[in-house]
């Protein structure tokens, strides 16, 4: 089993990367640590809150905006070859980063490859952290990156992927697409079922609900196409904003996420929710068409919102 630590970063591609970076500091509130060629480094995460200290979380680069791709940090650098002969026994592709890479990349090396529905995901060693404590942009309250939505083309494939190759644990399903953790956090990736990959959602942490209500007042003002909320997921227990980004990669703000400890793993099962308005929030709130992956409908809480109380 390949022993991941936790996301470390996501790298997303577009067609307009002045426009990318304006929209990461002025409307998300995250920092931007550097501005190299044709690549903008940004970073969300308080060091009292993750006890981390990661020198980015997100990266624009000028490029295809299909082209996604989430790191993942070991817990022992030292596995990084192991990773590597696990991968290529799965049939999964495997490409050592060249130097020129990792420096890109900011780490001392990395492997390359994809989840079978071809999401592209990299697995590194040794990931470069810094001395400089987060600075944000604007007072969103962003505490920490979180979780990322992902595409899936077969969502019962990728998990037995996730979770037998890799060790990330159900937390729940929400129809066919499961909630999978790798730290303590209920999610650190959802996979929503589509004929397509990439990311579906980026999500950053923010400290309580007056942030999440402060930005939705303050994304209507400038403009920003509220996609869902504010609203409470009824699976993590989040209260949640999710609004339009560059590019079709929709972002999210949440508070209150529920976190699964270690000593809970033996006793924690995953539940089965259904699919509807009510199992994605709590209070009612409708996803916006434009909300790919979530559901479009008008339908009367399903008998299984009973369990989430």
């Amino acid at each position: 089993m390949i022993n991941l630590h936790d996301i470390r970063y996501l790298r997303i591609g577009t067609a307009d990367l002045d426009g990318a970076v304006r929209f990461a500091t002025e409307i998300v509130g995250l920092q931007l640590v550097a501005r190299e060629g044709k690549s903008a480094y940004f970073r969300g995460d308080k060091v009292e809150v993750r006890g981390d200290t990661r020198d980015h979380t997100l990266v624009y680069f000028e490029g295809d905006p299909a082209d996604h791709t989430i790191g993942f940090d070991l817990i022992d650098s030292d596995d990084l070859d192991r990773v590597g002969a696990e991968l290529e026994k799965a049939g999964q592709p495997v490409h050592f980063g060249t130097k020129e890479e990792c420096e890109r990349r900011r780490v001392r090396s990395f492997i390359a490859s994809s989840d079978p529905s071809g999401n592209k995901i990299e697995v590194v060693a040794r990931p470069f952290h810094t001395g400089v404590r987060y600075f944000p942009s604007r007072d969103a309250g962003i505490t920490e990156f979180s979780h990322i939505g992902l595409y899936t083309k077969n969502a019962a494939r990728d998990e037995a992927f996730w979770t037998r190759l890799m060790n990330a644990r159900v937390s729940d399903w929400i129809g066919d697409a499961p909630l999978l953790r790798i730290a303590t956090a209920h999610h650190s990736l959802a996979l929503f079922p589509a004929q397509r990959t990439g990311v579906q959602h980026i999500n950053h942490q923010v400290e309580d609900i007056d942030d999440v209500m402060r930005s939705w007042y303050f994304l209507k003002e400038k403009g920003v196409k509220i996609l869902l909320g504010p609203g409470r997921h009824p699976l993590s227990t989040a209260i949640m904003l999710y609004f339009r980004g560059p590019d079709g990669v929709v972002f999210e703000y949440s508070c209150g996420v529920k976190h699964i400890r270690p000593e809970d793993e033996a006793t924690y099962r995953p539940r089965q929710f259904a699919f509807d308005q009510y199992a994605v929030c709590l209070w009612g709130s409708k996803p916006d068409p434009e909300l790919s992956a979530f559901p479009q409908t008008d339908a009367k809480p399903s008998p299984l919102r009973a369990v989430i109380y």
